[in-house]
């Protein structure tokens, strides 16, 4: 069988993110802003230092400490932070941004999650997952990447149920506070993105939901039907 090859001559490429407000139904992305999240970041976060067994930084002893970290990031080109505002609770209760930001081949990534106990599996998390997704290729990206740790495995199940692609893992990639990382690599690509929208609005539906804000319909079985890879060692 050939291989198709795509005529990217006249490929434009994409804007990089902007710090624009993004809202939606459960959850808003605002500009990351040290005076004004940190303290409620870190109130969120409720001293739970699992949080940070994957990221290259923290735990942070104290809000001023954290403070003091997210400054070095609010005007950065690379990453772009945002904090994710749970709608139903009026609270800053996660990060999340976008990195290794590639115009020129329209490549993006998803990543530095880090979402307090509160958000995590929550609707307010998914739909701010789903907001900097679409951003993304509504711009014009091509590529939208999540990797992680391959011990992670909760952030591995949690790039599979968005609907991203298993594409291998890099061993021996990095060196993260004294430890190998080996790096599980996860993307969804423009052509996916139409269907990937459609499950995502189905779930995100408040009828999805019951009374007690259990899902009806599991995102993983709308996206499952997207995805053209999954990881071995996850199930379905």
């Amino acid at each position: 069988m050939g291989v198709t090859i795509q005529d990217l001559s006249k490929y434009v490429p994409p804007a990089r993110p902007e710090f624009q407000q993004r809202q939606g139904r459960y959850a808003r992305l605002e500009r990351l802003r040290a005076h004004l999240h940190a303290d409620e970041l870190f109130r969120a976060y409720d001293s739970a230092e699992d949080l940070w067994q994957f990221l290259p930084y923290g735990p942070f002893i104290s809000a001023a400490a954290y403070d003091r970290f997210l400054r070095g990031f609010e005007a950065g080109e690379d990453p772009v932070f945002y904090a994710i505002r749970d709608m139903a609770r009026g609270q800053v209760m996660g990060v999340a941004s976008y990195l290794r930001i590639a115009p020129e081949k329209g490549s993006i990534e998803l990543g530095h999650i880090c979402l307090g106990p509160a958000l995590q599996k929550s609707p307010a998390a998914t739909e701010a997952f789903f907001m900097m997704m679409s951003w993304a290729f509504e711009a014009g990206y091509r590529r939208f990447e999540w990797k992680c740790d391959a011990r992670n495995l909760p952030s591995r199940r949690a790039a599979q149920r968005l609907g991203l692609s298993y594409e291998g893992v890099f061993r021996q990639d990095n060196i993260v506070k004294g430890k190998n990382r080996d790096t599980a690599w996860f993307a969804a690509i423009d052509a996916e993105y139409p269907a990937l929208k459609e499950a995502f609005t189905e779930w995100l539906l408040p009828q999805n939901f019951d009374a007690t804000g259990r899902q009806i319909e599991r995102l993983s079985d709308l996206t499952g039907l997207v995805r053209v890879a999954r990881d071995p060692t996850l199930g379905s």
